[in-house]
Formats: C-alpha cells, sequence, structure tokens
C-alpha cells in the first residue's frame, strides 16, 4: 500500500530538509510513500507572480489569494480521486494518534499550507475538506505542521520503520497513552542505576513495571494540565 501526499506551499524551500532527510524520506525511498510539494507561485498571475494581498476591511498581515490556491487543487483533482483536502488551521479538529491511524490508510491526500494571516475563506468554504490543528499554538506556516502530519501517518505503514522502531507501542498507541520509561548500557551512570526489575528476567514483572509507570506518567501530566 502507498500515501500519496500532495502538499501546496507558499515557501517550499521550508519543507526541504525533512523531506529529503529521516522518516520520510525513508518511507519514500521503499515506495510506501509519495510526496509532492507545488509552489503557489508557479499557479500565480502577472509578472511577480503575486500569491498574497492584503485583507478586505482592514487589518495587519496578508492574505493568500484564492487563485493561485483553486487552480493548483482543480489540476490535482482532475487527476486523480482524493480522499481529503486538508487545511492546517487553529479552527480545525485536533489532529491525534487515532486519526494518524486513519490517515494511515488513506492513498491520496492533498495538504494546504497557510502563510502570513492566513487564506481566503473561500478556498475553505469550496475546497477544503477536513481543518486540521495540531495544537493550539501559533506557527509561522502551516508547512510546519503539513510535515508533523506526514512523519505521524508514513511511520504508521508496516514496512516503513525498522527492526529497531515500533510503532505499536509508541506513546499514544499504547493503552495509557504513555510508554515507561526506558533505559540502555551501562548498568550503572552518574550515580544512577538501571531498575532491578529490569535486570531480572522475570518478563511478567518487567510488564507490571511498565504499565504502573506509564500510567503514573498518565496522572502526572493530567495534574499538571490542569
Amino acid at each position: 500500500m502507498k500515501i500519496r501526499f500532495d502538499i501546496i506551499s507558499a515557501n517550499p524551500a521550508i519543507l526541504d530538509s525533512s523531506l529529503t532527510n529521516g522518516l520520510i524520506s525513508r518511507a519514500v525511498k521503499k515506495k510506501y510513500a509519495e510526496v509532492h510539494v507545488h509552489n503557489l507561485r508557479d499557479y500565480a498571475d502577472g509578472r511577480y507572480k503575486q500569491i498574497d494581498d492584503t485583507p478586505y476591511g482592514g487589518g495587519a498581515g496578508m492574505i493568500l489569494k484564492p487563485e493561485p490556491i483553486f487552480r493548483c487543487v482543480n489540476k490535482l483533482l482532475s487527476e486523480r480521486n482524493y480522499d481529503e483536502v486538508i487545511y492546517f488551521s487553529p479552527q480545525g479538529i485536533r489532529f491525534d494518534q487515532k486519526k494518524a491511524n486513519d490517515f494511515s490508510l488513506k492513498r491520496n491526500v492533498i495538504l494546504i499550507c497557510g502563510h502570513y494571516k492566513g487564506i481566503d475563506e473561500r478556498i475553505i468554504k469550496k475546497l477544503v475538506t477536513l481543518e486540521l490543528s495540531i495544537g493550539d499554538y501559533v506557527l509561522s506556516c502551516g508547512d510546519i505542521a503539513a510535515l508533523a502530519f506526514i512523519d505521524s501517518v508514513t511511520r504508521l505503514i508496516p514496512g516503513v520503520l525498522g527492526d529497531g522502531e515500533s510503532a505499536l507501542s509508541d506513546t499514544f498507541q499504547v493503552e495509557t497513552g504513555f510508554d515507561s520509561p526506558q533505559y540502555t548500557r551501562p548498568e550503572k551512570f552518574e550515580r544512577m542505576k538501571v531498575p532491578d526489575v529490569l535486570l531480572s528476567g522475570n518478563h511478567a514483572e518487567i510488564k507490571k513495571w511498565r504499565e504502573k509507570k506509564a500510567k503514573s506518567k498518565y496522572r502526572k501530566l493530567k495534574k499538571l494540565n490542569k
């Protein structure tokens, strides 16, 4: 199975490093994923290929114009069927591990990356099928959210991760929502010792210890976030 991501970006250079290194690059090389980046300026009019303009009604900042995004999305929709056309925004539904699992089963997804103060509302009304938020904070552009989305989804596709990695035991995949503390060699470091239970070889006790520690992490975070 392969998933295709089409990213519509006002500044594709932001995406370069993450798309050509690390997990996303590995998924593409293994042919489990395709990532196509579309520069908005390639769909803009005029000598200067303008993609933004001032907002009607006044106010600070610039807004991405509708024409380039409509042209790009409509061209893609004419070439294949897409499961979703996503726009990353603070008003979107919260992206979480369950949704990442759901998206790992999709085939074609368009990701519209906002920039400046956002995009023309008519794009959202006419083209966008799903608004997603990756958290209650402000980013400089939607490209960063798109990278987080693609990374979290592609790592769930069977075959993408290597033998030393496991998506099934990741944080938020396990029942408590958190993994337990992890240790490796050396057994003693800076006067700190690996817990005896992990050295015992008793897998039943190790499992109970890990579950207890994971639940403790969860309770602690719930208190901190109140």
